[in-house]
């Protein structure tokens, strides 16, 4: 199945093609920089699905880090759309936000509740992690 999506002001427009890998609420502190105070929703998706249809998406790393996350946003409105992250090579966690149709979301984990704060809600029954999951 394919999805599409695109940023706030319409000049990104992207497509991935199934299988979603992940459905994750994030509570570290980077994520909620970039959501404004709350958890990120997303999803983590093969790169390899992932293409742009319009437009082209900037990028930005942090030159402090070792192994930055690479962030893709929209350089005009400043949508994030979706990170590459060294502990998930070959993929990409994408915003769900950003998805023309979300509706079907539903996060399999909380991740990184270490860094929750006390006004984050987690679904009763949603497992959660205070970093990531234990391998498989």
């Amino acid at each position: 199945m394919k999805h599409r999506g695109r940023c706030y002001c319409g000049d990104i427009e992207f497509e991935f093609k199934e299988p979603i890998h992940a459905q994750i609420l994030c509570h570290c502190r980077e994520c909620r920089y970039l959501s404004g105070g709350e958890p990120n929703a997303s999803i983590v998706i093969s790169e390899n699905t992932f293409m742009v249809i319009s437009g082209e998406l900037k990028t930005f790393a942090r030159s402090d880090l070792n192994e930055p996350r690479v962030r893709y946003f929209c350089g005009n409105c400043g949508t994030h759309i979706c990170v590459k992250s060294p502990p998930r090579p070959g993929m990409l966690v994408l915003k769900i936000g950003t998805l023309d149709d979300h509706s079907w979301f539903q996060p399999q984990s909380a991740i990184y509740c270490v860094d929750k704060q006390p006004f984050h809600q987690i679904p009763k029954g949603l497992p959660s992690f205070e970093k990531t999951p234990p391998p498989k």
